[in-house]
């Protein structure tokens, strides 16, 4: 049984307690009311005679979900904003004062992240106010979290090469490790023993935690995830999507001031 078939059943069982309970009221306005049996029948018979409802009903239920979902989200990225929009262990590109910020949770051995980066370099090209900050998410595994160690422990050690490092990385067409990482970090001018030192200290382990703890609040699970005003856009959802929703965000400032 597929989920979205129990989704479905759920809805109609909900559905037809919906009717069942409306009929049963009804009828208890009414000088005698109708039996158990008498009110299974009826709705029985409005239903196969009405499947439509079920699908409006089911309709409606998401809606209202979704809505709650997005007013839910609202508030869990309005209560967390510096810590989503500011935090120093970010690295910032495009313009650091941009009227619309889009924020994007990644990990380095995510394919749909590297494929996803062409979209990060379209956008800060073509639009000079979007500032793009990039919040390091390593959830596939250890090489994963070993490999952004190395990359959080470079950009405290040569930020202004942090960039090089960072499309190097994404550029990797296997999976990264801490071994291929440092290798690539040598590459660009670190010192090996340095960056060693640093990737143990206190500030780099722990510069995971807000981006873990926000995405925990959030429900985030994967990656790419992107959070543009108070919206979480989930997946890579692409240049053209991300290009309307900053749009869009820049319609909601402009009716705020």
């Amino acid at each position: 049984m597929t989920i979205q078939f129990k989704r479905r059943l759920a809805t109609t069982v909900f559905g037809a307690a919906a009717l069942a309970s409306a009929v049963a009221v009804s009828h208890a306005q009414d000088s005698k009311p109708l039996d158990k049996a008498a009110v299974e029948k009826i709705v029985r018979e409005y239903l196969i005679a009405n499947p439509e409802v079920m699908l409006e009903v089911q309709d409606a239920l998401e809606a209202k979900q979704s809505a709650s979902a997005r007013e839910s989200q609202t508030k869990i990225i309005s209560e967390n904003h510096d810590s989503i929009f500011n935090d120093a262990n970010d690295a910032v590109y495009g313009n650091p004062k941009g009227d619309v910020t889009i924020v994007e949770f990644y990990d380095y051995n995510c394919g749909y992240c590297k494929r996803a980066m062409p979209d990060m370099h379209e956008l800060i090209k073509a639009d000079p106010n979007v500032r793009f900050v990039l919040k390091e998410f390593p959830i596939l595994g250890p090489d994963s979290m070993r490999t952004h160690l190395v990359a959080q422990a470079f950009k405290r050690l040569m930020p202004e090469k942090y960039m090089e490092l960072h499309q190097a990385l994404m550029s990797e067409p296997k999976s990264s490790t801490e071994e291929s990482a440092l290798k690539i970090a040598v590459s660009l001018g670190a010192d090996e023993a340095k960056l060693r030192e640093l990737m143990k200290s206190k500030e780099v382990v722990t510069s995971f935690q807000n981006a873990y703890t926000v995405a925990q609040a959030l429900n985030i699970s994967g990656t790419p995830s992107y959070i543009i005003g108070n919206e979480l856009v989930p997946g890579a959802v692409g240049h053209d999507v991300l290009s309307e929703k900053i749009a869009e965000q820049r319609q909601l400032n402009a009716q705020k001031k």
